[in-house]
């Protein structure tokens, strides 16, 4: 069973759902260095555990998902190497290998773009707001801003973004292919956790591998995908669950997948 560690990083399990929660909303759930391990460790024990089959990531009150780094402790830094090699809850995320939801409630601005971009599914309040505003401080991010953005919502777009840090909004967002959904603040969280649910439902091997499959789409040359991609349907086809889902079809019922 995971369970949290700090206070500003919470951790509910519901089902085969974890649901992770940025918890200090009177700082937009900036991340501190502290949470910034914390997010790693969830990372690590979230690979590790197969009774969990997706992740929801929010954050808590009605202000903010997350504002990114507290500005104020980068200056613990002693070097710029240092700071190069920090322990990054980007870099953490990344390698989950479960599906990832983000309900980005309120303001997304830095880090917190970057966090909701990681995630393979984005849904967003209605005052959401996104911003890579790294730039008015006088840096970029380093997240994987610039290559999310451009993978997302095309050059122009993520140019203006990067290039003036002002935010846009979640009507935009969803225009511009950054986030999938919108709703009303009191529905997400709930939307968040019915989709999550949904996608527990399924076969968790595919799942993981539909998502392997789709980073290796952006990453890799046309033919290299596709060869993937059969690769990993030959790898899926050989399972239990596969087994199982044929069966179910047969029997004109619900197939019920064990990770197998």
């Amino acid at each position: 069973m995971i369970s949290p560690a700090i206070d500003e990083v919470g951790v509910e399990v519901d089902g085969a759902c974890l649901v992770v929660t940025l918890n200090r909303p009177e700082k937009l759930n900036a991340v501190t260095p502290a949470m910034s391990k914390e997010l790693t460790r969830l990372a690590h024990a979230v690979n590790d555990d197969d009774d969990i089959r997706v992740v929801v990531i929010t954050g808590a009150g009605e202000r903010a998902f997350c504002a990114g780094s507290d500005i104020r402790t980068l200056d613990e830094y002693a070097t710029p190497w240092e700071f190069r090699n920090r322990v990054d809850y980007c870099d953490a995320l990344r390698e989950v290998r479960k599906p990832l939801i983000a309900a980005v409630n309120g303001y997304a601005f830095g880090g917190g773009v970057e966090t909701a971009m990681i995630c393979d599914i984005r849904l967003a309040s209605e005052n959401a707001q996104l911003a890579a505003s790294e730039i008015k401080l006088g840096w970029i991010g380093g997240g994987g801003m610039s290559a999310f953005l451009a993978h997302s919502a095309g050059a122009s777009n993520a140019a203006l973004m990067l290039l003036t840090g002002e935010p846009i909004d979640a009507t935009t967002a969803k225009d511009w292919g950054l986030v999938s959904e919108v709703h009303p603040q009191g529905d997400l969280l709930g939307r968040a956790r019915e989709l999550a649910q949904t996608i527990a439902s399924r076969a968790p091997i595919a799942a993981q591998t539909a998502k392997a499959n789709l980073r290796a789409a952006f990453t890799m040359p046309f033919d290299d995908a596709m060869r993937y991609e059969r690769d990993l349907q030959t790898i899926c086809f050989a399972t239990e669950d596969a087994a199982e889902g044929r069966r179910a079809f047969a029997e004109k019922r619900q197939a019920t997948f064990t990770g197998r």
